[in-house]
């Protein structure tokens, strides 16, 4: 079977349309996986959150028993009735406390644990309580109160009534771990346990009291109050609580198929393997008697560290489901939406598209029967819009091919002229370069023949000037010839320098130290009489392997440099720091002369390059000191704003060892 032939706007949109539906559904997929582990990741830290607060619940309760019975055992009237043996006056007080706070027990033992009082059976006593846990650790430590298993005979001994609450047969549950026994007689309590000692620290007895939570619902049902404030969902209680003895529900606000509570049921399989046998507890989805819910369990233990139970808390797990799918379906109705609002799109993008396209088939067709001067007519700045300017190019070219063909003739000769003339002027500066080279060394070899007889001049002439009289019409040209001499001798030891610069003779040296020996070499002179001096040293500076006599002469350098563009009067800052990788040392030397111009920055550091006045200056001080710090493997840089003053910041790196090994 063969297809029809599809245009290129329904490829177009049939191609978007498969891109954006794949896309939607692997994002709808990701998103609903994304959006329900978030949401019951949520629920599950909710839950974690609420078993605190039931554990809080419980231990409250624990506790509130606790402080029953220690401040009963504390009473002094009780101390004086058991000296007094007055038993029907313990009796009716403990009575009368017992009933008060809503104790199911609160018995009264001798020093040696045998009951003498039993409130709720008054006629059974003499029993030995010394071997139970909580009596016992009693006897030894003044109180204590843990939750303990009460078996049936101890039950019965308080009455057949407290004995029948905590007697349950076992309801089938599903999911629940199978257990040889179909019924349960003992109990779970919350007791406390206090001694009774009179103002000698005698023993007098035992006072021991407690609640037993088998059908007792208060704690449960305070849970559900506090934490989930009575919520509901689609008619069922949103949250739920329950106290298991071992894995069968005694105490819990769970319903039933009935929408009673589901007594005598029993835990999970694996909630029974994990908080039961292994000790763990239990954060996750659970089958509760008849539905799911996000739940958590937590082991209850007695007083000798045993699990005899299990606290729960949990909430349905259906609101959050819900929640998760209307989310899901606003986003697939987003999805299906915008995929509709693409599709209106895409037809009307896909016509700037293809009328161009279409175009430039007739285009095609008229060039195929020469028409060459025939053009598209395409305004888009996209690529159909560069690619309809290429054709009309490409008609363009094939008409001026012998046109281009001429002119690249010239063009190509023109080219060889340009490539040669260059060629000339790199040759010239080649032969100019080479000719400084010369003249530098030529400079250095001059400098040094004629230094000493510089050095001659200099001599003879300051001794002319003192044997020459101050009136002598010869003494002003004499003082001029040492002063022009002395600048040409500067000049040459300058030049030398620069041309021939000693290696630096490296030691350990301190930095502070260097900085002012070279300040007070030239502080003393006349121009730094009216420049305010401003010292920061850095007091943690390691030294540092260089040459201070080289260092010096940098550093005195800048600072009269600074001096001459004060005029004498301002601001000198000298400051020293190390940077903050602490690799280099810092020396800043700032003024608050006239600054810089901008032009000028570049030259700073070229030999004979200075911005004195003629005969104030060599040109080579910076250039000198540039050099001296190269060879110290450091840098210098220069701030300046003009009007406002300079500021040189000399980098040296930080070394351990010198030449010498220090």
């Amino acid at each position: 079977m063969k297809f029809p032939a599809l245009s290129l706007r329904t490829k177009l949109i049939l191609s978007f349309l498969i891109v954006i539906i794949i896309g939607g559904l692997l994002s709808l997929s990701f998103g609903s996986r994304l959006v329900k582990d978030t949401i019951i990741h949520e629920a599950q830290v909710k839950v974690k959150h609420d078993l605190s607060a039931a554990w809080m619940v419980f231990n409250e309760k624990l506790s509130d028993i606790k402080e029953v019975v220690s401040l009963t055992a504390a009473r002094e009237g009780l101390h004086e009735t058991i000296k007094n043996n007055d038993k029907d006056s313990i009796l009716r007080n403990l009575n009368r406390v017992r009933e008060e706070n809503g104790l199911d027990i609160l018995n009264l033992t001798d020093k040696n644990g045998i009951v003498v009082i039993r409130t709720r059976e008054p006629d059974v006593r003499g029993d030995d309580q010394s071997r139970d846990e909580i009596v016992r650790e009693a006897l030894k430590n003044g109180e204590i109160a843990y939750p303990q298993i009460v078996p049936r005979e101890e039950l019965l001994k308080e009455g057949k009534d407290l004995a029948d609450q905590a007697y349950m047969e076992f309801i089938d549950t599903p999911k629940a771990a199978p257990r040889p026994e179909n019924k349960e007689t003992s109990g779970m309590m919350l007791k406390a346990a206090a001694t009774i000692r009179d103002e000698n620290g005698t023993t007098l007895g035992i006072l021991y009291g407690g609640i037993l939570l088998n059908r007792n619902y208060y704690i449960v049902d305070r849970v559900k109050e506090i934490v989930y404030k009575g919520e509901k969902y689609k008619g069922r209680d949103k949250g739920t609580a329950t106290i298991f003895q071992h894995d069968l529900r005694i105490s819990t606000n769970v319903p039933n198929e009935k929408g009673e509570r589901a007594i005598g049921t029993r835990v999970s399989r694996e909630v029974n393997q994990a908080v039961l046998i292994e000790g763990q507890p239990w954060i996750d989805r659970a089958f509760v008697v008849n539905h799911w819910y996000i739940t958590a369990y937590e082991p209850i233990k007695n007083i000798n560290d045993e699990i005899i139970g299990i606290l729960y808390v949990g909430m349905l797990e259906r609101p959050y489901i819900d929640t998760t799918s209307r989310v899901m379906l606003t986003f697939t109705l987003m999805a299906f939406l915008f995929i509709v609002f693409l599709l209106v799109i895409l037809y009307f993008a896909t016509s700037r598209i293809t009328n161009p396209l279409q175009k430039m088939v007739v285009a095609t067709q008229e060039i195929a029967k020469g028409d060459l001067s025939h053009k598209v007519e395409v305004k888009s700045k996209d690529e159909i819009g560069y690619l309809a300017d290429s054709f009309n190019q490409m008609t363009a070219d094939l008409k001026t091919a012998n046109q281009k063909l001429i002119e690249w003739g010239k063009t190509l000769e023109k080219k060889v002229e340009e490539r040669t003339k260059e060629l000339r002027e790199m040759q010239e500066h080649l032969i100019q370069s080479e000719k400084l080279a010369s003249l530098g060394k030529l400079a250095a070899g001059i400098a040094h023949e004629i230094n000493n007889p510089l050095g001659g001049i200099l001599i003879y002439s300051h001794l002319l000037l003192e044997d020459t009289s101050k009136k002598s019409p010869h003494y002003e040209n004499l003082k001029k010839i040492v002063k022009e001499t002395s600048r040409c001798k500067d000049i040459v030891r300058g030049l030398l320098e620069f041309a021939r610069p000693k290696e630096p003779e490296m030691t350990l040296i301190n930095i502070n130290d260097a900085v002012d020996r070279s300040l007070a070499i030239v502080e003393g002179q006349t121009i730094f009489q009216n420049i305010t001096l401003d010292k920061t040293y850095s007091s943690d500076l390691p030294k540092i392997v260089a040459d201070e006599s080289q260092l010096q002469q940098v550093f005195m350098n800048i600072i009269i440099n600074a001096a001459e563009a004060m005029d004498g009067k301002g601001k000198l800052s000298l400051r020293t720091s190390m940077n903050t990788d602490r690799t280099h040392i810092e020396i800043k030397i700032s003024d608050t002369g006239h600054g810089i111009k901008e032009e000028d920055k570049k030259r700073l550091f070229e030999p004979f390059f200075s911005t004195k006045e003629v005969g104030k200056g060599t040109g080579l001080g910076l250039a000198i000191s540039y050099s001296i710090i190269q060879k110290h493997q450091g840098t210098i840089e220069v701030e300046s704003q003009e009007g406002k003053g300079s500021a040189f910041t000399i980098k040296l790196p930080v070394t351990r060892k010198s030449k010498d090994g220090q």
